[in-house]
């Protein structure tokens, strides 16, 4: 093999190997994008639940939810809430689980898991496992009966 063929195959790998890692980098950071934009859409709900709660003194109905839904920055990203307001009892703790929406990613940067909404505002990220356990004890089983 010449000097030529042998500098034609080590950027043709160079070439290669670069955009393989591109490709990674560029996979890994649309799913932190799409997990970001999730988790600020649900932060945007969460100020309208508070402001409707300081107004009306209970958290919204879901045809509410549904309406303001449309208006939210990142819904797309967001995906299908899961809203639990009628199974909240009134005299429920402020770490209630009021809304969520399941997330999955195929990523480095970012596991599967769940975007939450507390009862009091709070957002949070929580891992599937821990997510699963804890709303298996505080649903209902009139709940459990109604979800798909």
């Amino acid at each position: 093999m010449n000097r030529r063929q042998r500098n034609i195959i080590l950027n043709f790998v160079g070439v290669i190997a670069i955009t393989v890692i591109a490709v990674l980098a560029l996979i890994n950071f649309k799913d932190y994008v799409n997990w970001s934009e999730s988790m600020q859409a649900m932060n945007q709900l969460s100020r309208i639940v508070l402001d409707y709660q300081k107004s009306h003194g209970l958290v919204p109905p879901e045809s509410y939810i549904n309406d303001v839904m449309e208006e939210l920055q990142g819904k797309l990203r967001l995906g299908k809430i899961i809203y639990r307001a009628r199974w909240i009892d009134f005299d429920a703790p402020p770490d209630e689980i009021l809304a969520y929406v399941k997330k999955k990613h195929n990523s480095l940067l970012v596991h599967d898991g769940y975007v939450v909404l507390r009862l009091d505002g709070h957002v949070e990220w929580m891992e599937p496992e821990e997510f699963e356990e804890l709303l298996a004890k505080r649903q209902k089983p009139m709940e459990k009966e109604s979800l798909p």
